[in-house]
This record gives C-alpha cells, structure tokens and sequence, in this order.
C-alpha cells in the first residue's frame, strides 16, 4: 500500500498531502523500534501507535520490500539520513547474518533466543534489548548522556522493563553516537562490526544453546532459501543500488539471482525452496512473478559490465506462462499437475505480506511489452486486469498491487537514452519508467520518450528529456 501510495504523489491532485504520509511512514520506518540501530534490519511489525516496540522477527520478504520503498522515498526528494543509514544497515546485517556462502539468502530470523543455555524456552526479544544498567556498565556517563539526546533510554524501559532503541532526532548521528552504538553492537555479538563481516546461523534451539558464542545467544535463523523471498530482497538491492550507487548493494543482487538461475532449476522446473543444497517444491505464481520482477529490476540497474538479464526474464516469463496462466487472464496460484488435490484452483489477486502474484506479474507484462516490443505481452496484461477488475472495484484496499500494474498500463513510459544518460537519470523517481540503450539515436538527440506505440520529439538535451518523462507519468487518457 505504501508503495502504490507514492506513486500517487507525483499526480496533482493531494500530491503534498500523499507525500506527506509516505515520508511520515518512511520515518517511522527508519527512526523507529522496528528497526534494529545496533545491528541493522528491519523487525516484522510494531505492536504500538507510536512504532517503539516490534515484534522482534526479522523476515527477509519484509526487509526486501522496506528498502525498495525506502530507496523510492530518497529518489522522491525526501533524502532524510536516517533513510540512507537504514537502507546500509540493513545490507550489512544481510551480509553479516542472512547470505549463506553460496549467495542466497536465508528466509527469517526468530524473535526469541536464549538468555542463557540452562534456559528451557528463549525470551521474546532479549538478544536486541538493553536494561538500563546493561546502558550504564558499556557506556560511561558522557557516552550515555549523548546517546540520551537522540534515542528514547526511559530507565524503567519501554518492553518488559527494558529499552528497545528508538530515534527521536532526525538527521546524521553524531560520531560519538556511532561510537556508542558500536559499543552496544559489541555487548551484543562479542566483536565490532569491522572485526565480525560474518556470524554464522543457529538453525535450531540445540545448536543455539549448545555453541560458544562470545556474547548473547543468538536467535534461530531459518536458514532455507525460498525463491519469492529472495526476489523481493534482489528487488530491493537492486533498486538501493540505482539511488546509492553501492557497488556491494548490486553484487550481493546478482550473486543471488545468478544462485537462483544456476541451481533452481530441476528437470526443466523451477523449484521454489532450497535447503542444504537441494531443490525441491515446484514454484509457485508468486515464485515467478518476483523472480521476473528481480530480474527485470537489474537488468534497469544498466551497471556497464552487467551481465544482460533479459533473455533469462524472457526464459522465465515462457515458462510462467505455459504451467500457471489461465484463459480467463491471470496467473493460478500453482501449476495444474501440482494442483490435483485441491478443489479449486485460485487466482490470487489480495496483496498480503507479500504483494499479489497477479499485480507483479502484469506489471512485469507491461515492462516486458516495453523493453522486447512485443505487444502481446500488453494485451496480457490487459486480459488480466480486465479478469481482476471486479474485485478491484469493489474492494481497492485488499489489492493495491494490481493498482500498480493498472498505472504501469495506463502510464508506462519507455525512453531511448543511452547509458550514460541512464546513470543520470536512474536515481530519480519515475516509477512506471523503463529504460533501453539506443545505440542510434537521431542527430543531435540525447533521448526518446516513448509511450505505447508514438515516440515525443526527440528531446535535444538532458533538460528537455526530463521535462518529457516528467509529464510522461502524470498523463491521462
């Protein structure tokens, strides 16, 4: 919902007050107790109006989609610092404790873990909150004070008598905060971050309690690697990569989808799960869907050098088809030889956690239509919107994906550039823009803008085409 809320705010009509809303979340996002200030990522929910206690799991599909959002908001104009340190935090929490040394990533992190290894059950959130007194032995007094003044420290706590970190001041933290902070990171994992570029999983209460680790004892990681999932998060880095520039943002992306295309495959079917290095589960909608997206999504990064990604999005996109599409438009939710004991095959349309498989993947029609000129692919999309547009009426808020693919049809916008322009103009906020180098451009062009089938003047220099792509996104028909 968010997403599809600031894509909204580039049209006029409430365009300040959607801002306004989408910034306000994406603070909260970022400054809040859902995420982790110490150790980077992003907890599941908050439990409260005032977005200080989570529910301390970490999921991965939730921390892929927060930095694609959050990646959006800085690219909208709303370059807020503690957006950026999240968005840095969180990939170095992924790397540290969620990639596995083949490259993908792991499914989730618990929200319990063991205060000590006599205790039956672990404690909900312990490996992330402070007491008071555990504040007071690893700071001095100065060091507290000034770690005061940005984040809320109630001696009585805020959690079951202890502190979840919370910001309550926007901007750069000061260097002694972040010395600070790197303190508690010690208390907590034994090391300093620089010191510990791993830390290995705990995949189960035994081997928790039954390992030596130098400080707390961590909580259970599920440690299997789950296609969708690990789309949503290439999606994410994929995107952080385009506005930061982050070399690392990319490589850990592409790591993970060339993991995905190298060992998903089983008999000629994509496998939705793999766990201690086997394959296995045949994929789902939303397994296509996502992957497509990812896929799609770095091929837009256009990094020089980049490996081209369109013709495996293309590979995908012919098998999505031929096992889950259905005549009456959309996608079933699984393959037909797969669906034998159920009594009816859906077709999910209702975003959860996740978004729809069917909103992303008529989205990804759209752009594909777009970067391989096939217009099949448009009228695709079409026929699923049109299968889908009964419950779009009637309940709009159960379905904001595929309110995103309805603007990805309507708005869609291709420009012809070549890829210097493309690195120019990738950190800006276009969100129905797909880009293709165009190796013959006209004389003195630096760019086309094209919509559907027509192409505008061409734009002669770098103001002119954003000018165009501007208007591009807020046309109407």
């Amino acid at each position: 919902m968010l997403g599809l809320a600031l894509e909204g705010s580039r049209f006029e009509v409430g365009s300040q007050d959607i801002l306004k809303a989408c910034t306000q979340r994406g603070l909260d996002l970022a400054l809040g107790g859902i995420y982790d200030h110490v150790g980077g990522g992003f907890h599941r929910y908050t439990v409260d109006a005032t977005w200080t206690v989570p529910h301390f799991e970490k999921m991965l599909y939730d921390n892929g989609q927060i930095m694609e959002y959050l990646a959006n908001l800085w690219s909208a104009g709303v370059q807020e610092p503690a957006i950026e340190r999240a968005i840095a935090g969180t990939v170095q929490w992924l790397q540290r404790e969620m990639t596995d040394s083949a490259g993908y990533f792991y499914a989730a992190r618990d929200a319990d873990s063991f205060v000590s290894p006599s205790d039956p059950e672990p404690e909900e959130g312990c490996f992330y909150v402070w007491t008071f007194q555990e504040l007071q032995e690893i700071l001095d007094l100065e060091e507290l004070a000034e770690l005061s003044q940005v984040f809320h420290l109630p001696e009585a706590g805020n959690f079951e008598g202890a502190i979840v970190l919370q910001r309550h001041q926007l901007g750069e933290l000061s260097p002694g905060v972040e010395a600070s902070l790197v303190k508690l990171f010690t208390g907590r994992y034994g090391s300093n971050p620089d010191k510990l570029p791993t830390f290995p999983p705990a995949r189960n209460n035994q081997e928790a309690k039954a390992q030596p680790w130098p400080a707390r004892i961590p909580p259970v990681t599920d440690s299997k690697m789950i296609v969708a999932w690990n789309s949503l998060m290439i999606s994410g880095l994929a995107r952080a990569y385009s506005v930061f520039g982050e070399q690392s943002y990319l490589d850990l992306a592409t790591t993970a989808a060339n993991f995905i295309l190298n060992h998903q495959w089983v008999d000629g079917r994509l496998q939705r799960i793999n766990y201690e290095g086997k394959a296995e589960v045949p994929a789902q909608s939303e397994d296509y869907a996502l992957l497509i997206k990812a896929l799609l999504d770095l091929q837009q990064a256009m990094t020089p050098g980049c490996q081209d990604w369109l013709e495996q999005v293309l590979r995908v996109q012919q098998e999505f088809d031929q096992l889950l599409w259905s005549p009456e438009g959309g996608y079933y939710n699984t393959a037909k030889d797969t669906s034998r004991e159920l009594l009816v095959r859906e077709r999910s349309w209702i975003d959860n956690a996740t978004p729809s498989a069917n909103g992303v993947a008529i989205a990804n029609l759209v752009r594909l239509a777009l970067l391989g000129e096939n217009l099949d692919f448009l009228d695709q999309a079409e026929q699923a919107l049109k299968a889908f547009g009964r419950g779009m009426g009637e309940s709009p808020p159960a379905c904001p994906s595929l309110f995103t693919a309805l603007d990805w049809f309507r708005n869609h916008t291709l420009i012809r550039t070549t890829a210097e322009q493309i690195k120019g103009m990738a950190p800006r906020y276009f969100p129905t823009v797909i880009y293709a180098v165009e190796q013959n451009l006209p004389a003195g062009a630096v760019g086309l803008v094209c919509q559907g089938l027509a192409c505008q003047e061409p734009a002669k220099d770098r103001i002119q085409l954003l000018e165009q792509v501007r208007q591009s996104q807020v046309r109407s028909r």
